[in-house]
């Protein structure tokens, strides 16, 4: 005889009778975690479809509403920050990234970890910065001199929600010594210090275990490789990604709040025998930040900023000791005083062996006498585009070929001409295009075909904008969207001069 079909609903009593037989009782527990990361910008911005999205005003609504639908619907909710906000932006060059602590102190994240912006003035500014936090500091990965735990930061915390035990794992960017200036701070290897912290949290009783990361996605997939960790949350890639794999799932939120993130969970854990098993479904929604009303106390905070950065563009950031020309037939067809200066600021910053930025991006058309006072304004003026600079790593044979570019349309003036930092160029230029360059010596060597060099370039070049193709297919060493503002990085330089005594210097010689 065929025995007789259970239904659904027997089965599911049978199996919960099961478990209740099989140990205690269920512990259940609802908690959202909202994602941001990557935010520098402290206004709202105009997208392409004409609706504004995205700054802290925007930002602090949508987590306030998550806070009150939490409280609604009785679940826990805990706001992290993946990184990536003191810098860069005009106003972070002002004021060195206070606008933004105080704003993110508005918005209270339960959850922040350092990205490599957070270091780029330097170890005393970012230690200054975080002290002025009011929010909890992640990052198991960051020491200071002596192995150290750097002042206000924490490698882990475990929250404790509704008797589930969630262990939060912070990571920062690892290869910030390269991407920033955290002078004498160390910096781990962020995916094998993951498997050791979450075998801390876990002997500390963890029943669920997140990694708030900011972090490359080949790192944050070799995270969630390793099987130890069941949520990761980064940032520093700039996409809205999420992916769950029915095990463990891998959230970023894009960048300046344009989306927020928001990912629901209910975890259950069952003890039995010592052991607690755990069990937990993800639900992901994704915050248009275009369609929340700004926080009007934040906004005001912003409108402060604003003005004061407004102020500011008249202020001097120094002088220049000689006559800077930036008329368009001097700096399309010859080396000049301001794009060397330009040019030395990028390479400095951006710690690379040479730097190149086109000429045709100096707009300004003006000549600034010697002993010229120059202003944010100024600067503005001269570069309009809102370019960043990236470092790449390119050949040595790539970058002569990047040079003989830039020289090909002279003695006619274009846009592609090269204004260079690091490099000492001779060229005939009566030889055809392809064919003209004499010599190239970098820190007084010739360029060597076998070896790579790295580079700073404006994102336009980097793009293999004016035909700079062979920089285009070279190694970017950082996104585009996570490098520096050029104006920003020409700001700083001039401010730490003071006086800019660089002329023409014979780095373009032509014949």
């Amino acid at each position: 005889m065929m025995p007789l079909a259970r239904s659904p609903v027997r089965t599911l009593v049978v199996l919960a009778a099961a478990l209740l037989l099989a140990g205690a009782p269920a512990q259940a527990a609802k908690l959202t975690f909202v994602l941001v990361n990557d935010i520098y910008e402290m206004a709202e911005q105009t997208m392409p479809d004409g609706r504004a999205r995205g700054g802290f005003a925007r930002l602090a609504a949508a987590v306030k509403a998550e806070r009150a639908r939490g409280a609604a619907g009785g679940a826990t909710v805990l706001v992290a920050h993946a990184g990536d906000t003191l810098s860069p932006s005009l106003m972070s060059g002002l004021d060195q990234g206070a606008h933004i602590v105080a704003l993110t102190n508005m918005v209270a994240p339960d959850v922040f970890v350092p990205g490599n912006h957070e270091f780029d003035f330097g170890k005393a500014v970012f230690l200054k910065r975080m002290a002025e936090a009011r929010f909890p500091l992640l990052a198991a990965n960051l020491r200071a001199p002596g192995d150290a735990l750097v002042p206000g930061f924490q490698d882990h915390r475990i929250v404790d929600v509704d008797g589930v035990k969630i262990g939060i794992v912070g990571l920062t960017y690892d290869d910030t010594p390269r991407a920033s200036n955290p002078e004498d701070l160390a910096f781990r290897p962020s995916v094998e210090t993951l498997k050791s912290e979450a075998a801390a949290v876990r002997r500390e009783g963890a029943d669920f275990v997140v990694a708030v990361v900011h972090a490359e996605r080949d790192q944050q997939r070799a995270m969630i490789a390793t099987g130890v960790v069941d949520l990761v949350l980064g940032g520093h890639n700039h996409d809205l990604f999420i992916n769950y794999d029915q095990g463990s799932a891998l959230v970023e939120s894009a960048y300046e709040a344009l989306y927020v993130t928001a990912v629901d969970l209910d975890i259950h854990v069952v003890a039995s025998e010592g052991q607690r098993t755990t069990r937990w479904w993800p639900q992901f929604r994704v915050i248009d930040t275009a369609t929340v009303t700004p926080d009007p106390a934040v906004t005001a905070a912003v409108d402060v900023y604003r003005q004061e950065l407004t102020n500011e563009m008249s202020v001097p950031l120094g002088t220049t000791a000689v006559e800077w020309d930036s008329r368009s037939a001097i700096v399309r067809t010859r080396e000049t005083a301001i794009g060397n200066v330009f040019a030395d600021a990028v390479r400095i910053s951006l710690k690379t062996e040479a730097a190149i930025l086109n000429g045709g991006g100096i707009r300004s058309g003006r000549v600034y006498p010697a002993g010229s006072a120059i202003t944010r304004r100024d600067v503005l003026a001269e570069l309009p585009f809102g370019n960043r600079v990236v470092p790449v790593e390119i050949g040595g044979g790539e970058l002569r070929e990047a040079i003989e570019h830039g020289l090909a349309r002279l003695p006619d003036a274009s846009g592609r001409f090269p204004q260079v930092s690091g490099l000492k160029i001779e060229a005939d230029i009566s030889k055809p295009p392809g064919s003209r360059i004499v010599s190239v010596l970098l820190d007084g060597k010739p360029l060597d075909p076998r070896r790579t060099y790295t580079v700073a370039v404006n994102d336009f070049i980097a793009r293999g904008g004016d035909g700079y193709t062979m920089v285009r297919d070279a190694k970017h060493l950082l996104p585009t969207d996570d490098s520096p503002l050029l104006a920003n990085e020409v700001m700083v330089y001039l401010r730490r001069l003071g006086r800019s005594t660089t002329g023409v210097e014979g780095r373009i010689t032509l014949r």
